[in-house]
């Protein structure tokens, strides 16, 4: 248990599933008491409540919606008296090829950019009051090499994550120097979110296929990921904010990433 970290209360944006339970679990590890929020997935997110323990409490609310941001602020600051980080982890997309123009909408674009990136702004606005109070206040964004590199899922969700990480940026300058503000970029994380659609022995086959194109020669997991951004929140990267960490095995290293569908080297 990290004694800088001991007592002190974390929200968690999706954290229900995925990176944002790995998260949750992690920091529990670190006596940080956790609100888990959902928008749908309550049972989900009341598990991982449980199983974090220390008072660990389950909250909804769709954070597109800035009064709900602001709801689950003051939920935090009701149980617990405090907020002294934040990971805005939740997001969507929609899959999409890049090379398919028609293939999206201007509404897709609006409705993955309302959860990724000002869902995100918002969460940080609520809870800011809060973090000025407290001495070591931090935020961790969720964004990915898609924002970056302009590959992954679809266009619209790389301009989103793009965004969040130039809000990012924004942030932590005009934040500091009460709360740092920092994003982690993964590349394919392997969560339950595609063994559910592709079954055990799929999920296994596109893990052993993304492990065979990357350099450090495994697929990312969500406790992966988590762990980077666990340390970006503790007290002692107090030095750190305004930075993106790629989490991807090295992908972005990969040019073979990057080439084109039915393009050879």
């Amino acid at each position: 248990m990290s004694a800088a970290m001991d007592g002190r209360v974390a929200i968690v944006t999706g954290g229900g599933t995925g990176i944002g339970a790995s998260v949750v679990r992690m920091l529990a590890e670190r006596g940080v008491r956790c609100v888990v929020n959902y928008a749908s997935s309550r049972a989900d997110a009341e598990a991982v409540a449980t199983e974090a323990g220390n008072g660990s409490i389950a909250v909804q609310a769709d954070i597109v919606e800035d009064a709900a941001c602001r709801a689950l602020a003051k939920a935090a600051v009701d149980a617990f008296g405090r907020i002294d980080f934040l990971v805005n982890n939740a997001g969507r997309t929609k899959f999409a090829n890049h090379e398919d123009l028609d293939a999206l909408d201007a509404e897709d674009f609006v409705d993955i950019y309302r959860l990724n990136t000002i869902a995100a702004f918002q969460m940080v606005r609520a809870c800011a009051p809060a973090m000025r109070e407290r001495d070591a206040s931090a935020v961790v964004n969720v964004a990915s090499v898609a924002g970056l590199y302009g590959m992954g899922s679809s266009v619209a969700y790389a301009a989103s994550k793009g965004a969040l990480i130039t809000l990012t940026k924004s942030l932590a300058r005009v934040l500091a120097p009460a709360i740092r503000v920092n994003a982690v970029a993964p590349g394919y994380v392997g969560t339950g979110w595609f063994e559910k659609r592709l079954g055990a022995e799929g999920f296994e086959k596109l893990n052993a296929t993304i492990a065979g194109r990357v350099p450090m020669g495994f697929a990312t997991g969500p406790d992966d990921v988590a762990g980077p951004i666990v340390q970006l929140i503790d007290p002692i990267a107090r030095a750190i904010t305004g930075e993106v960490t790629l989490i991807d095995a090295g992908g972005h290293l990969d040019m073979a990433l990057t080439r084109r569908p039915g393009k050879e080297s």
